[in-house]
């Protein structure tokens, strides 16, 4: 009861107006400011907490502290997809401002095990504060603008002393374009009064809603695959700095209170983390933390539920270097007042829980500054020293597709991983690595612990319950051949600078008969589309052969395209430069062609050769549907192939012309809501030669509901005593679930879905319960789950038994159209290069057998 009246009277502080200035409620009474410095009241001409502030007013109040004071700088540091900018608001001394040059440089020193760190002392603590990265968690937006204000415009001690000891960087929106999302929908249906009512449209987003981004990816998830540009500005900002410590501001729900760490010990905890992380100062923090909650009556919690494993989260990736990172998690009230179960929360309160977050967290960095130098300082000498412990390192690089390798160097070198080029081949583990094609990175380097991150297979744990994925092995995530390394001497090559990252376009000669383009590229399928888009006829080889080129006779896999001359319907000059611009494009070669008579194989006239058609696709979205799957699918579309794809409302595709598609999409979701007659239209249009993919749930929905004639394999049975004590029932549960990991499977690189793959070993990543049987049809389960097929991450003994043998993809014929039916999602969080290029045969080869 006590607790029900102190939440009503901090709410009714929050909703009633009030003679007191707005600071009284947020900002600590022995706070004073600068009267030249304007409050974000009064710059935005409302109260914080009585709106929800578009990001470009929180920019433009951002950059007027930063006209107005000598202690603030404003830094764009890149910007969304939907051109909002990414920024970072700079607070410290004017003196230390005007020397963050040299402050950086011998901030720097700590991450060098080389350097001289010199007197630690003289050393700021450098804090980046990192705001609403989930566009829907909108509270700590408001409390940076507020947090900006206290540091920029404090008179009082604390704040002085902060800025002279530290140097406080405000990210305010790791999200901008989700925010604005979720803040017009929020504002666009606030009543006056406001309705605290949860059912009430203003706390119920329609799909996407505003967690994720412009292409609907949870960029919490983004630290690791860097697959957008929002996490690609922030991660280059971050290694420009390497903070001492970095926030994590989020909310959850409505009924809940508040989360700070430390998180749940070894079970929640990232392997390669040192326990002094942990152990130390997540417990010394935390006791800045929960004195400030304290202060002002705020319920929390900590030992729990949050994770800190997966080295993608904000929180995670920088306690992989050297920092300490910290998350917050706030119930949430979903627009500006909402009812829970110990009375209102007001959006003003969640703001001031993160506020209170954000002072804490600056005077425990400033409070501890020698023990995060020397930490930082420690973190990269013992890294170092394992990474020369462990010796060796690995060699990696597929011999056939060069993009690929181009892509994963990328990812390697912004992660700021040396990594070398070697001058010779080498045989390792019975795989060849061909120079020009092979590369090395050392393991006695000083980011030794994100070698680990990208290299190491782990399947041994401390619990068996996880938030989020139990596995993120980067090689495994690119299909790259990889094996370990274990010699004592290094080995030979250059090491590698962005600038060394070239396309392999090469230019080709006219061909009089035809051009030749290999399906091995990652980035073929760009190429291809290109062609299709202008009108070029395409075909699709089924069988290998080699032939006599430009540059010899070269051997051709299946899925080579063979674009003839003089069967188009433009002339052979035009038709060479539509070759040359798709193949530039794409950064991949074509070879030119004179005869169309194979040395071995299939002559380029044959039957084998099948003619592909343009896609016409169309994906549902909405309703059931996951936003986070349909997200990839069109990043996946936009950013790697250049092709559109219709998205359609699930409400609307009982309108949907369907004689002007070829392909439909459906990802995770249900779709029995769709209704009869919609249903069967899109079945005739199936046996009429249309194409249906399905991923994951919505596959389970075609094989349960009769859609396809397939079925489901066994699913495993648990054994549970009679009884069990309840409180065991959350891990009981949990750990029969498989939530994330990576698996083996055998793929038939001679069915179209598996052109462009050189080996049949495939790893594949699965978060479902869905056991798929195979197909009836000997030739129609392309990828097949070896018998024991776990590579990395957690999956209970029952489940991995049960898995081998079952399907990851199959093909359901109806009539003359395809059902191609994914088991797993092969584009995941946009880190599945090795798996895209099945999505994408489905897509350009799906109407060929």
């Amino acid at each position: 009861m006590k607790i029900t009246r102190l939440m009503t009277a901090i709410v009714c502080l929050c909703l009633a107006i009030s003679a007191k200035a707005q600071s009284d409620y947020f900002f600590p009474q022995e706070a004073r400011f600068d009267p030249k410095i304007p409050s974000p009241e009064k710059y935005l001409g409302y109260e914080i907490g009585t709106l929800h502030t578009r990001h470009d007013a929180i920019v433009g109040y951002m950059r007027e502290l930063a006209r107005l004071s000598n202690r603030a700088k404003l830094d764009t540091i890149g910007e969304t997809y939907e051109h909002r900018q990414l920024v970072v608001l700079t607070v410290t001394t004017p003196e230390n401002l005007n020397n963050l040059e040299e402050i950086r440089q011998e901030h720097l020193k700590l991450v060098d095990p080389t350097a001289d760190n010199g007197d630690l002392n003289a050393q700021k603590s450098i804090v980046l504060l990192g705001y609403n990265v989930h566009g829907n968690e909108p509270s700590s937006s408001e409390a940076a603008m507020l947090t900006a204000y206290y540091y920029v415009a404090g008179l009082h001690a604390e704040v002085t002393n902060a800025l002279e000891e530290g140097v406080i960087m405000i990210d305010p929106a790791f999200n901008p374009d989700g925010r604005d999302r979720h803040s017009t929908w929020a504002n666009t249906y606030k009543g006056d009064p406001m309705v605290s009512d949860p059912v009430d449209a203003e706390h119920n987003e329609m799909w996407p809603r505003g967690r994720t981004n412009h292409y609907w990816y949870d960029l919490n998830r983004d630290w690791l695959p860097l697959a957008h540009v929002e996490s690609q500005a922030r991660i280059e900002f971050y290694h420009k700095w390497y903070p001492n410590v970095v926030t994590d501001f989020h909310e959850m729900g409505t009924n809940s209170t508040y989360f700070f760490e430390p998180t749940k010990p070894y079970g929640s905890e990232n392997p390669v983390v040192p326990r002094d992380n942990y152990d130390g100062l997540n417990n010394l923090f935390a006791e800045y933390f929960h004195e400030a909650l304290d202060e002002i009556g705020s319920l929390y919690f900590t030992k729990e539920a949050y994770d800190n494993s997966y080295p993608g989260y904000g929180s995670t990736y920088p306690d992989i270097h050297g920092a300490l990172g910290l998350v917050f998690e706030q119930a949430s009230s979903r627009g500006h007042i909402q009812d829970s179960d110990m009375g209102k929360v007001a959006f003003a309160f969640t703001i001031k829980n993160h506020l209170t977050s954000s002072l804490a967290t600056v005077r425990a960095a400033v409070g501890e500054k020698p023990t995060l130098l020397n930490h930082m300082s420690n973190y990269f000498e013992t890294a170092v020293d394992e990474g020369n412990q462990a010796g060796g390192g690995w060699v990696f690089g597929d011999q056939a597709d060069d993009t690929r390798n181009q892509a994963f160097l990328d990812l390697l070198l912004r992660h700021r991983i040396k990594t070398y080029a070697l001058d010779e081949s080498i045989s390792l583990g019975g795989k060849q690595f061909e120079a020009g094609n092979a590369f090395y990175v050392p393991n006695g380097q000083k980011q030794y612990r994100m070698v680990r991150t990208m290299f190491e297979q782990v399947t041994q744990f401390h619990d068996s319950i996880f938030y989020d994925a139990s596995s993120w092995t980067a090689a495994l995530t690119y299909n790259m051949p990889y094996e370990r390394y274990a010699g004592k001497a290094g080995l030979n090559g250059a090491e590698l600078t962005f600038d060394d990252l070239t396309s392999g376009y090469e230019s080709v000669p006219n061909a009089r008969y035809a051009y030749l383009i290999e399906w091995d590229e990652y980035y073929a399928p760009k190429a291809l589309n290109y062609l299709l888009e202008r009108g070029l006829y395409v075909n699709s080889a089924f069988k290998e052969f080699s032939l006599e080129t430009h540059e010899g006779v070269k051997e051709f896999s299946y899925g080579t395209l063979m674009i003839p001359v003089a069967r188009q319907e433009v002339d052979a000059d035009l038709v060479h430069a539509f070759v040359e611009e798709a193949t530039d494009l794409a950064g991949i070669k074509a070879y030119a062609a004179n005869t169309g008579y194979s040395t071995t194989g299939i002559d380029l006239g044959s039957r084998n050769f099948r003619t592909i058609r343009q896609p016409k696709a169309l994906m549902v979205i909405g309703g059931s549907t996951s936003s986070y799957e349909a997200g990839e699918v069109w990043h996946l579309l936009d950013s790697k192939v250049g092709m559109p794809i219709t998205k359609v409302w699930e409400d609307n595709l009982g309108r949907v012309d369907w004689s002007k598609y070829n392909t439909l999409v459906l990802v995770s979701g249900y779709y029995g809501s769709l209704g009869e007659n919609t249903i069967n239209r899109i079945k005739q249009w199936v046996r009429e030669g249309g194409t249906v993919i399905t991923i994951r749930n919505a596959t389970s929905w075609a094989v349960s509901s009769k859609f396809v004639n397939e079925e489901f394999a066994d699913r495993p049975e648990f054994d549970n005593p009679d009884r069990m004590d309840y409180v065991t029932a959350g891990d009981v549960r949990g750990s029969t679930a498989i939530g994330g990991s990576m698996y083996m499977a055998d793929i038939d690189i001679t069915h179209p879905l598996g052109f462009g793959y050189t080996r049949r070993d495939l790893p594949v990543y699965r978060n479902h319960s869905i056991f798929l049987k195979p197909s009836k049809d000997p030739f129609s389960t392309v990828v097949k789950y070896t018998e024991n097929p776990l590579l990395s991450g957690y999956v209970k003994q029952q489940n991995l038994e049960k898995l081998g043998g079952t399907a990851s993809l199959i093909v359901s014929g109806i009539g003359r159209g395809n059902v191609i039916m994914f088991a797993d999602n092969p584009n995941f969080r946009g880190m599945w290069y090795g798996t895209n290029k099945l999505f994408l045969n489905a897509l350009f080869f799906g109407n060929l057998f």
